[in-house]
């Protein structure tokens, strides 16, 4: 059965690996990214986010059945997180009616194993609180403050995602509607970005010691790209709310055997 897919982040990484390995399989694909795709758009902006969504309904002629949401940044600035945060909430809430249209609508959204992370307090209450002008203020004075602040934006941003997917995935919007909205948590993937940061053996092997992958190490973009088109396909009937942690196991280093002392 084809089923209509909307990527964004879609030119490069994990977005592409998914774009390409859905339309090997028949799938009709709409990707958004800021370049070399069906729809260029800006996700930092408010008014880039309207616009996607408008364009994207228009080329699905009013028919998508399920949206993976890749595009991301890394970056220690404050755009990080209009474009981690904003730029996927604001834009699913602008698709969310088109998408319930679906009679098998489903959401992914990449966020990290950096959700488990170190991050900003202030910073993530300010995003799951739907304040995007407070948010990028605290992120752009963790920048100006030069204290090293600033590397907490992109953890704060993948923590706010995750928890954002716990807070709606029981919504009537969502639940009501047969919608499961979850989330991927990849460790390290061998994607140009992170080519950028292993370019010598050194490189390498000190980014394996901060992020130690003990299953398999690094990995491709097609093998997150798997979990996403499963987690978006017509077979995942009831897991939501949940961030699923594709790492070779460096949740389980961070977190310990037992995740389930909250209830004793």
């Amino acid at each position: 059965m084809s089923r209509t897919y909307v990527i964004t982040g879609s030119a490069s990484g994990i977005g592409q690996a998914t774009a390409d390995k859905l339309k090997s399989l028949g799938q009709k694909v709409i990707g958004i990214d800021i370049h070399n795709a069906d729809v260029i758009a800006d996700l930092s902006t408010p008014q880039g986010r309207i616009d996607a969504a408008k364009k994207t309904i228009e080329i699905s002629k009013n028919s998508i059945d399920a949206v993976i949401a890749c595009a991301g940044l890394a970056h220690p600035t404050a755009k990080t997180v209009s474009v981690n945060y904003f730029g996927v909430t604001e834009f699913l809430n602008e698709i969310l009616p088109t998408l319930t249209k679906s009679k098998t609508p489903r959401v992914v959204i990449t966020s990290s194993v950096a959700s488990i992370m170190p991050n900003s307090t202030e910073l993530v209450d300010a995003m799951c609180a739907n304040d995007e002008a407070k948010a990028v203020a605290i992120a752009q004075s963790l920048v100006d403050a030069a204290a090293g602040g600033e590397q907490l934006i992109y953890a704060s941003t993948k923590r706010a995602i995750s928890r954002w997917i716990r807070q709606q995935c029981l919504k009537p919007q969502w639940a009501a509607a047969g919608i499961p909205i979850n989330a991927v948590g990849p460790a390290i993937v061998e994607t140009p970005m992170v080519d950028q940061l292993i370019k010598t053996p050194e490189e390498r092997e000190g980014l394996a010691k901060l992020v130690p992958m003990p299953l398999n190490g690094f990995m491709e973009p097609e093998t997150v790209a798997a979990l996403l088109i499963w987690l978006t396909g017509i077979q995942n009937t009831h897991v939501t709310g949940q961030t699923i942690y594709i790492d070779g196991g460096f949740e389980r280093i961070v977190r310990g055997e037992d995740i389930w002392a909250w209830k004793k």
